[in-house]
């Protein structure tokens, strides 16, 4: 039996921990940036928008596709630019990674995959186009909304050690979060288990306010917390106030019941903690 083929298009932090999840049970990896730049195991090809015969060769053959490239005016790149090669596929797993911003806000209550699509910003109004897309595919794909990814490398913890860091506080706000280690897991699990056209939020048990984080990974690495001062817009960046112009906690109850998964990270406490201690262990 041949090893079966991953294409990601858009090969970044996500796809790169879904393919060292695949690869270890021998999955071949395929993926794409803008230039060819090397990734341990993986066949990098350049994609910047156009087709090439090796990519489309792969969209044909792929067992699973991951489009994970953010969308343009025009929706998903990937998706117009092999066109009749996806409109051809008739077997395997395609998954969009999409984002929980497509629900807008909702002064801090609950949304799940049920929630009417209320987006704000212009990057989410991409999205929704983007997952309309992908959506209506003959064989739909699953889209997999995602609130802020952190892990290894890219978490809180890098950010408590700028001396400038001001940490705001906005009464009653909380975002919600997904380890990337538990992101991978269910899109793994999704590829040989989900129904095409599947919708499923990904992100852990513990919506939280940010101040509470940032003070939590502070006190993982012995120092001081952040200074605080009360939230004030003026003082951010236009896409730093989009980010806190939504307020939702994010439901994965479709998730568990549907794919039996369940968070190795269910709150932001367990994912810091375990990536303190990794960089720890390598420090030693």
């Amino acid at each position: 039996m041949r090893d079966k083929t991953l294409l990601c298009f858009g090969f970044g932090y996500s796809a790169a921990a879904l393919a060292e999840v695949l690869m270890r049970q021998h999955w071949r990896v395929i993926g794409t940036r803008r230039s060819q730049k090397v990734h341990a195991g993986v066949d990098i090809l350049a994609f910047t928008g156009e087709a090439s015969p090796a990519l489309q060769q792969a969209v044909e053959a792929a067992d699973a596709i991951l489009l994970s490239i953010p969308p343009d005016a025009q929706g998903d790149s990937a998706l117009r630019a092999f066109a009749p090669a996806f409109a051809a596929r008739r077997h395997g797993w395609v998954g969009y990674l999409s984002s929980t911003g497509v629900y807008g806000d909702r002064g801090g209550g609950w949304v799940s995959e049920r929630t009417p699509l209320a987006p704000l910003s212009d990057a989410a109004r991409l999205r929704v186009i983007a997952e309309d897309q992908a959506l209506g595919l003959p064989r739909p794909a699953c889209v997999f909304r995602l609130p802020g990814i952190y892990g290894p490398g890219r978490s809180p913890l890098e950010r408590v050690r700028a001396p400038d860091l001001v940490s705001w506080i906005k009464p009653g706000q909380v975002f919600s979060r997904i380890h990337v280690a538990d992101l991978a897991d269910a899109l793994a699990r999704s590829i040989p288990a989900s129904a095409p056209g599947r919708i499923y939020n990904v992100c852990d048990d513990a919506p939280a306010p940010p101040q509470n984080v940032l003070r939590y990974a502070a006190g993982l690495l012995g120092l001081s917390a952040p200074r605080e001062a009360p939230f004030d817009a003026d003082l951010l960046s236009p896409m730093a106030r989009r980010f806190w112009d939504e307020n939702k906690r994010v439901s994965n109850a479709r998730l568990k019941a549907e794919l039996g998964w369940r968070p190795s990270f269910p709150g932001y406490q367990d994912g810091l903690r375990s990536i303190a201690s990794c960089d720890s262990g390598e420090a030693e």
